[in-house]
């Protein structure tokens, strides 16, 4: 089967990428968003954050949301939302009932039906009779049906069926007088992000903190998800807040912050103390670096464990430290970021890069992460994302993306600056350091690659940006190593990776979606678009090594009889082994490989996770959703 077009936009991921020059001053990386800023929760729609007051317009055209954390925003087609500027919401009118549905109700007068009210406590009330008698409108048997914590409601002037709940979870509309609901909340940037739990990697999709007014809930951006985050488990939560008890308890302060590495074990406190522990508990190293600060970020390389960097919520001063020597003393990073607080830290211990989650958005410098040194000048990287604290900031285990948790938006990644000064060979496919193969596609992070070759045989250049290119490995290559020479605006470089005679990996994009196809019609696999049982699949790979007949570098592959992988290829689901049809080079395209597999007849409802092998190494895992 020829391949959909549709696949044409994987060749090249990072096509779109800008220009970035070398000067931090000038740094404007370009940041994707991953996710959407909405949740499932199992309510009428998907939720959001917190909002404490809604009211419509006089003339009823708008209708104004005050956030919990104080941000107001306005919609007039109550679909699309847009911050506005700061207004005070309107003074509640003086309305006259015989009785309150609850204590303390505040009652809404409905314009243009006689005896109809409204009243709102911890429920959503109407009463048709004046207020004489009252039916709940946001709870049955005790259940709430549009989340915890209803704290506010709005009549529209032009309808009095027409009315709007402000919850814990978001803002939510009937146009019935409150007998169904529906969420407004798809578009409304109110996200209580607040920590980057754990970034997409194999099956598993990024996974983030969010805070809906009752404590820290686990929210997972599922690999293929195109509408909202999803509650999971909650491990991740639960062991945070299990390591912060546990250590609350043994040192009698108000642990805020975790990280460890090695031997060495770092604490952070609610007011300002900062805790070390070589020996995993039994003594501690204590200073007080803050006196009314809290210690909101920790973060330590298992590669460096006696560096350390700590992010405090001082709004003054000492809020981005580090640590050289275990804990032993902490000197200030803080140099000239803005006022505010700051939420979290990450670096590059290797090249030196520094990254801070402030108030004032992300900043990035260059330091010396390894010994005692002045502070270095910040930059801020927020310039093209929304105007929002930077809740949380993160890099992925090989420091070839940077992710940042922006209050209210969700979460954002790009390409981290200092890549454009550390080059770096990834494999195309999954964007990980893994070994490259004969006829695999790689790409070169941090540069246009102008020329490449290995030993004397010339590599080809497939695409070129100014941060990103992609090369194939020759199919003739042999040996246990490859090093390739380089060429460059920069000049002259050399970067290896091991050579194998397989190395599988399924490509996915950057936010760890597999591509995978429905053989017969071409359809994307994704969690909205399941795979049936007994389906054929089609699975686009890289790094499989020789193929049947040979197949010249650099070329795409022909339409038809593309020429047929030399190595057995095994595909498994769930570690069970599937049956595979076929496996070639992809038609019409230039390094790309297409395993085709049969779905058993019989499978589990839900997600499960596909791998191929090729010559005993083992692809990335990715999550595959199926349907009976």
């Amino acid at each position: 089967m020829v391949l959909r077009t549709c696949w044409a936009g994987w060749l090249f991921l990072a096509a779109s990428l800008p220009v970035v020059a070398q000067s931090l001053s000038s740094l404007r990386p370009e940041w994707r968003r991953i996710g959407s800023s909405a949740v499932e929760l199992d309510l009428p729609a998907p939720a959001t954050g917190p909002v404490s007051r809604v009211w419509y317009s006089a003339d009823g055209a708008r209708l104004l949301a005050l956030s919990a954390s104080g941000r107001l925003f306005e919609t007039a087609d109550f679909d699309t939302w847009k911050e506005t500027a700061a207004a005070a919401p309107p003074v509640d009118a003086t309305v006259v009932s015989p009785r309150l549905p609850e204590p303390s109700a505040r009652l809404r007068q409905s314009e243009g039906r006689a005896g109809r009210l409204y009243a709102v406590a911890s429920s959503a009330w109407r009463s048709d009779d004046g207020g004489t008698t009252w039916s709940n409108l946001t709870s049955f048997k005790t259940q709430p049906l549009l989340g915890a914590g209803v704290k506010d409601l709005a009549v529209s002037p032009q309808n009095p069926d027409d009315i709007v709940v402000a919850t814990a979870s978001g803002v939510w509309r009937s146009l019935d007088g409150g007998l169904a609901w529906d969420g407004l909340n798809d578009s409304l940037p109110n996200l209580p992000a607040r920590k980057l739990l754990a970034l997409p990697l194999g099956s598993r999709g990024l996974r983030l903190s969010v805070d809906f007014g009752s404590g820290p809930q686990e929210v997972e951006w599922v690999p293929g998800e195109k509408r909202a985050w999803r509650t999971n488990d909650g491990s991740l939560v639960s062991a945070d807040q299990a390591a912060r008890s546990q250590w609350s308890a043994a040192t009698g302060l108000r642990v805020t912050a975790v990280a460890s590495a090695a031997s060495l074990l770092y604490l952070g406190t609610a007011d300002g103390w900062l805790v070390t522990s070589s020996d995993q508990g039994a003594t501690w190293s204590r200073q007080r670096v803050a006196g009314s600060a809290s210690v909101e970020g920790l973060f330590v390389d298992p590669s460096e464990p006696r560096t350390a960097l700590a992010a405090l919520s001082n709004r003054s001063s000492g809020r981005i430290l580090r640590t050289t020597n275990a804990g032993l003393y902490w000197d200030d990073l803080t140099a000239n970021l803005p006022p505010g607080r700051a939420h979290g830290v990450t670096a590059d211990i290797r090249s030196g890069a520094l990254y801070a989650a402030t108030d004032g958005g992300v900043f990035y410098t260059q330091a010396n992460l390894t010994a005692p040194a002045p502070a270095t000048t910040w930059v801020s990287l927020s310039a093209a994302l929304p105007a929002a604290p930077a809740a949380d900031v993160s890099l992925d285990a090989s420091g070839n993306q940077l992710y940042v948790a922006l209050e209210g938006y969700g979460v954002f990644a790009t390409l981290p600056p200092h890549r454009y000064r550390d080059l770096r060979l990834v494999s195309a496919a999954d964007y990980r350091a893994r070994a490259a193969a004969p006829g695999s596609l790689l790409s070169v992070l941090g540069a246009r690659i102008t020329a490449a070759s290995f030993g004397d045989v010339i590599v080809p250049v497939l695409a070129a940006a100014e941060t990103e290119s992609q090369i194939q490995v020759p199919f003739e290559a042999v040996g246990t190593t490859l090093m390739l020479s380089l060429q460059s605006a920069a000049g002259a470089s050399a970067l290896g990776l091991p050579l194998r005679r397989a190395s599988p990996a399924i490509f996915v994009d950057r936010d760890n979606t597999p591509l995978l196809l429905n053989a017969d019609s071409g359809v994307l696999l994704d969690a909205m678009s399941p795979a049936h049982a007994g389906a054929r699949i089609q699975i686009l790979a890289a790094g499989l090594g020789g193929v049947k007949p040979v197949w010249p570098t650099g070329m795409p592959a022909p339409l038809e009889n593309p020429p047929a992988v030399a190595l057995p290829v095994h595909a498994l689901l769930d570690r069970a082994p599937l049956e595979v049809t076929r496996a070639t080079l992809a038609p019409g395209y230039v390094g790309f490989y297409l395993v085709e597999v049969q779905l058993p007849e019989i499978v589990n409802a839900g997600p499960a996770e596909l791998y191929l092998e090729a010559d005993g190494q083992e692809s990335n895992r990715v999550r595959i959703w199926l349907a009976p």
